[in-house]
C-alpha cells in the first residue's frame, strides 16, 4: 500500500490548510466544518468538494463517514483553551467540540474501522488548561480507544517568519511495531518543551504506559524573511494617515518607542509588526499599549473576535514611519498558503480564515517525517497487529 494514496478525514477543516500541508499522497474522503464562509473558501480552491459536509460535528455519526481512513485530523477550536481565552477548556462551547469529534473516532473503532492515525492540533494552552486536566482527558480518550499517543510542540518560526507554537497529539492505533527512527525513549528538543514535559509527568501511570515520544528532524532549510512576504501595494487595506500612525506611536511605552527611534537611524529599510495589548501602567491601571518588534518575526496571527487586536505592519525607511493593518494576502503567506489561493472578499472573513488555520509547511513537515512513515509501517489488515 506504500505506493498508493492514503485516505483521510479532516474535521474542523476551515479553508483546508491541513489538506494543503498533507499534499498529494493523501486523498480526503470526508471533510467537515460548521462555517459556510470557510467552506466557500475551501471549495473555491479545491473545487466542488462533495466530501465536505457543512454542519455541526455533533450532528454527525460514524455511519456518515466512508470506509476506514488511514488518518483522522482534527484542528478543533482553540478559544476556550487559549491562554487569552475564557478558561472554560473542554467544557467550553467551542473547544468542547473535541468530545463529539472523539465520539466519532470511538464509534469507528467500535465498528472495526479505526483510523490508523489520529492527529489533534490545538494551542499550547491545552497543556495547562484546568491545571492539566484537559490534556489528561485528551490523552485518556486516545488510550481508551486503543491508541498509543505522543505530543509535539511545533513552532511555525522554523518554517515561516511567524511565532506560532502549536500542540500536535499523534495517535497510533494498535500495538504494531513503531519504526525506531520515529520514536525516542526520552523527550527531545525543540519538539518537547518544558511545559509538555511537565504535562506528561502529571499523567497517571496507565496513560504513561501508552505514551510515545515522537521524534522529528530539525528543519535546516532557510526561512523567508518577513520583508519578502510584505506587499508594497497591499491587498484590501490602505496605509494609515500620518495622524493614525502618530496615535499608534503614542500608545507605545518608552522602551518600544526607543525601538522605533533606533530603526529610524538605520541606513536600510526595516519591517516590523505591532500588536495592541492591555498592560498595567506605573500605577497598576490597565491601559492599551502598542508593542513593536523588529526581529524579523511576526506575532502569532489571531482571529478578529473576542476583542483580539489585528496585527499592524510598520515600515521604517529614509526617516519615515508608515503603518497599516496586515493585509489578507500577507496573512495567507504567513500561514504558508500559496498566492493561488483565492481570498475571501471580506477582510474580517479572510483574517478569520487564516488566523484560525494550521500552518501549511508545519503539516507538511509532520506528514513527511512522521505521518507518512508511520502509515507505511502499519499493515493493511488490523488482524496482523492484533
Amino acid at each position: 500500500m506504500s505506493g498508493s494514496q492514503r485516505q483521510w478525514f479532516e474535521f474542523f477543516a476551515g479553508g483546508g490548510m491541513a489538506r494543503l500541508g498533507l499534499g498529494p499522497r493523501w486523498t480526503c474522503t470526508f471533510a467537515n466544518d460548521i462555517s459556510e464562509k470557510k467552506a466557500s473558501a475551501y471549495r473555491q480552491f479545491f473545487g466542488a468538494s462533495p466530501e465536505l459536509k457543512v454542519l455541526d460535528v455533533g450532528k454527525l455519526s460514524p455511519t456518515d463517514l466512508p470506509g476506514t481512513p488511514d488518518l483522522a485530523w482534527a484542528s478543533f477550536p482553540c478559544q476556550d483553551l487559549s491562554l487569552a481565552g475564557n478558561g472554560a477548556g473542554l467544557d467550553g462551547e467551542r473547544s468542547g467540540t473535541f468530545r463529539p469529534f472523539w465520539k466519532l473516532v470511538s464509534g469507528l473503532v467500535a465498528a472495526h474501522r479505526a483510523p490508523k492515525l489520529v492527529v489533534v492540533e490545538n494551542v499550547t494552552g491545552t497543556l495547562t488548561s484546568h491545571s492539566g486536566r484537559d490534556f489528561n482527558s485528551i490523552v485518556r480518550a486516545f488510550v481508551e480507544s486503543g491508541y498509543r499517543v505522543g505530543a509535539l510542540v511545533i513552532n511555525a518560526v522554523h518554517f515561516l517568519p511567524q511565532s506560532r507554537p502549536r500542540l500536535f497529539l499523534v495517535g497510533f492505533y494498535g500495538q504494531g511495531l513503531i519504526p525506531e527512527k520515529l520514536a525516542a525513549s526520552y523527550p527531545t528538543k525543540p519538539w518537547h518543551t518544558p511545559s509538555l514535559i511537565e504535562a506528561h509527568s502529571n499523567l497517571p501511570e496507565r496513560l504513561l504506559r501508552n505514551w510515545v515520544w515522537w521524534t522529528l528532524p530539525i528543519p535546516t532549510q532557510g526561512v523567508p524573511s518577513l520583508a519578502s512576504l510584505i506587499e508594497c501595494d497591499p491587498t484590501g487595506i490602505e496605509w494609515h494617515s500620518e495622524t493614525e500612525t502618530r496615535k499608534i506611536l503614542q500608545l507605545m511605552s518608552p522602551g518600544h518607542r526607543k525601538k522605533v527611534t533606533n530603526a529610524l537611524k538605520l541606513s536600510s529599510p526595516i519591517v516590523g509588526t505591532i500588536y495592541k495589548r492591555t498592560r498595567p501602567n506605573v500605577n497598576g491601571v490597565m491601559v492599551q499599549r502598542a508593542e513593536v518588534r523588529f526581529d524579523g518575526v511576526s506575532g502569532c496571527l489571531r482571529t478578529p473576535v473576542g476583542g483580539s487586536s489585528r496585527q499592524t505592519i510598520i515600515v521604517v525607511a529614509k526617516g519615515r514611519i508608515r503603518t497599516r493593518l496586515l493585509s489578507t494576502r500577507e496573512a495567507a503567506r504567513l500561514m504558508g498558503v500559496p498566492d493561488s489561493y483565492p481570498l475571501p472578499l471580506s477582510y474580517n472573513d479572510a483574517y478569520h480564515l487564516f488566523g484560525d488555520g494550521v500552518v501549511v509547511p508545519v503539516v507538511g513537515w509532520l506528514e513527511n517525517h512522521l505521518l507518512q512513515p508511520l502509515a507505511s509501517s502499519i499493515p493493511t489488515s488490523f488482524e496482523e497487529v492484533a
